[in-house]
């Protein structure tokens, strides 16, 4: 095969595949890569930008179009392969030992687990009966795949083009995978191929393995799959009921879609048990429990909480995952801005600003303060911009009636956004209207608007401007002192977001620059030590100093520690949960985890991959962020990416400059990015 066949076979698979044609310059790329040529040969006048640029996109499009990992060295062998594939498709087409019945095609499904039992002999039960019944199957677990770093990369780029190429989506949910970062990266990546492709697929199969419907999924999680019905798999007497039952669905012979839910199962709001809590005194240790060898070291936490829910124990470490729990003994307090947050957010037309990087506890304190504000009288509406659909931000009129529409769902009104939503005014007014006529008038109670995620709106800047400026105005409205100031003085606003407000606004017309402003830093070395006690862990204060200097004080990353420390106290049997153990032992267990901590192999490899594959999904940030960790002094970035960056929680903003935030990342990401 010569270059101009080779172009030709892949022009027209991309064309299918996305719907355009390769630029000239993708195929001067890719005559001079079949050639043999170097990137310096085929384009010499600026050949590191179509090697980082051109040439990256280009191996992207190619492999979700031939279904393999390519590279420029790779891309002849790859062609070849995918026409040996067609030839042998058009002569033997039944020429497998299985065929679908007629007038049922072949599906492609994506099952991804965790690799540990029973989940991987599941795992590897359904992919063979699903391929037997006539389907493709690819199946990942969420763990590490190898300890080499070009292969581990080569499984990410893996990954996407499966999920681009996947129809249904089989997700394996036990306690591992229910706090992955990498499944929840997964789901949302699935939820954007379905507005790109303006269709209902991949279709999400969730099944419990072990892991019973009573326990309620993390706020992310719930975000995804709270509305689909969730199997259950308790032992392998359930596989064959399952088995059948999945490739009903695959031959569409039953409904995948609705709202059912196991045994035991409720629908909840995903955002609306964010300020919900409990009555409950959280010891960590029964006293009957504790051998007379050690001296008791026994934490007590008791909060008054609303009986909306019935108790959640949490007498052992649990393991982070997203939102913790107003009745979690390791919230760790936010001192002093909890207690300016509480007394602020009852004054009337109050905005609240919280700002930190991701994992930093932000979610948390807002369902404090909604919770404070709900205790005193107050109507309380959760709301995350991140749990918007993309066609939400088309324009600035989809993005008002969502969110009315989103605010009126959760106070239980009466639907009557249609009847304000008229074309004689612009969107601005028919918000502001359905604001004063329906939402804040409703009873003489206060609301209070927790806004959570909102960086996603400066994604689109052409509504940006529009939609904080109107936040802004309803903000000043309440200090008029005009005959509507009363109106809008019940209306309360906490915005909550990541990083820096890096779209240009109007200054007199951002909500960004008034009310009340909190930044949230990290840990102390003495709330760290105290959360160490928390978990039964008796540590030094030079043990503390170990664990800050690869993670600092990141409330999610410390917590991760400690959890697996903890676990790992109890089940060796040296001590119990809530004792003292001698120094040495807990000193040997610590420096275990950090010697392993920056590898796939540690406790923040699903965390650490999570943050690789967003870096190798947008290459302009992973190439800004490798010149961040292999330099000895602070880099000076172009705005955006560093405020990006910082955002994602990877680099620490000096002035103009940046600097790696922890050294665990650089630990981690200084190999890893070279390629990128």
């Amino acid at each position: 095969m010569n270059f101009e066949e080779a172009l030709e076979f892949i022009e027209n698979l991309v064309y299918t595949k996305n719907g355009k044609h390769l630029s000239d310059l993708e195929r001067e790329v890719f005559i001079g890569s079949w050639q043999g040529k170097t990137y310096e040969q085929i384009y010499p006048l600026n050949p590191e930008y179509v090697e980082k640029d051109v040439g990256f996109k280009l191996w992207r499009k190619l492999s979700s179009a031939l279904g393999e990992r390519v590279t420029k060295k790779q891309v002849r062998g790859a062609i070849v392969r995918a026409l040996a594939r067609q030839e042998s498709l058009k002569a033997e087409p039944l020429e497998r030992g299985f065929q679908t019945e007629p007038g049922n095609p072949s599906r492609r499904v994506f099952i991804s687990y965790c690799r540990q039992e029973p989940d991987s002999s599941l795992a590897v039960e359904l992919a063979q009966g699903i391929n037997v019944a006539g389907h493709q199957v690819f199946t990942a677990n969420i763990g590490p795949v190898c300890l080499e770093q070009n292969s581990e990369k080569d499984w990410l780029y893996e990954i996407d083009i499966q999920l681009e190429q996947c129809e249904y989506f089989l997700l394996l949910l036990s306690g591992q995978t229910a706090v992955s970062e990498i499944v929840i990266e997964e789901l949302r990546r699935i939820k954007e191929l379905r507005y790109r492709r303006q269709k209902p697929e991949p279709i999400v199969l969730p099944i419990r393995v072990n892991y019973p419907a009573s326990i309620p999924l993390n706020h992310d999680l719930r975000n995804y799959i709270n509305e689909r019905r969730q199997r259950e798999w308790n032992s392998p007497d359930d596989t064959a009921r399952l088995l059948q039952e999945i490739n009903q669905i695959l031959s569409k012979k039953i409904v995948t879609e609705g709202k059912q839910q196991p045994s035991g199962a409720t629908i909840l709001d995903t955002e609306d048990d964010i300020s919900g809590g409990f009555i409950v005194n959280l010891n960590l240790l029964p006293q009957e429990d504790i051998s007379p060898k050690f001296t008791a070291n026994t934490v007590t936490i008791s909060r008054t909480l609303p009986l909306s829910n019935p108790p959640s124990p949490a007498a052992e470490p649990d393991l982070p995952q997203g939102q913790v729990r107003l009745d979690s003994a390791f919230y760790v307090d936010r001192l002093p801005w909890e207690a300016q947050c509480y007394k602020e957010i009852l004054q009337p037309g109050t905005l609240i600003r919280i700002k930190a990087p991701r994992q930093m506890g932000k979610t948390s304190l807002m369902a404090r303060i909604l919770y404070q504000a709900k205790e005193k009288g107050c109507r309380t509406v959760p709301l995350s911009f991140q749990h918007a659909d993309a066609a939400s931000f088309a324009n600035l009129n989809e993005l008002l009636r969502w969110f009315c529409t989103k605010i009126t769902r959760k106070l239980r009104l009466p639907h009557q956004i249609d009847d304000y939503w008229t074309d004689t005014y612009g969107s601005k007014d028919n918000c502001t209207a359905y604001f004063e006529d329906c939402l804040l008038p409703e009873n003489n109670a206060p609301l209070v608007l927790g806004l959570d995620e909102v960086d996603r709106v400066f994604q689109y800047p052409k509504i940006a401007d529009d939609f904080f400026g109107l936040l802004r105005a309803w903000y000043e409205e309440a200090g008029y002192g005009d005959s509507d100031s009363e109106l809008w003085a019940k209306l309360r606003l906490v915005v909550v977001h990541s990083t820096e407000v890096y779209i240009p606004l109007n200054v007199n017309q951002s909500p960004f620059n008034v009310g009340l402003p909190i930044e949230l830093s990290e840990f102390s070395a003495d709330q760290v030590a105290d959360l160490a006690r928390r978990h039964g862990l008796n540590w030094q204060r030079d043990m503390v100093d170990k664990l800050m200097k690869i993670v600092g004080g990141h409330p999610y990353l410390v917590r991760v520690a400690l959890y697996h420390i903890a676990r790992e106290v109890a089940d060796s049997f040296q001590t119990v949960l809530g004792l003292a153990q001698e120094g040495k032992d807990l000193e040997r267990s610590l420096d275990e985890l950090l010697e392993l901590a920056p590898t796939e192999a540690g406790v923040y490899g699903d965390h650490l991959r999570r943050h690789l594959w967003n870096l190798q999904e947008h290459p302009e940030l992973g190439v800004a962020f490798s010149m961040v960790v292999t330099a000895n002094e602070p880099v000076e970035l172009e705005s955006v990416l560093a405020f990006k960056l910082h955002s994602l929680g990877l680099v620490q903003l000096r002035g103009n400059e940046v600097t790696v935030r922890f050294e665990l990342y650089r630990k981690y990401f200084s190999d890893r990015l070279k390629s990128i």
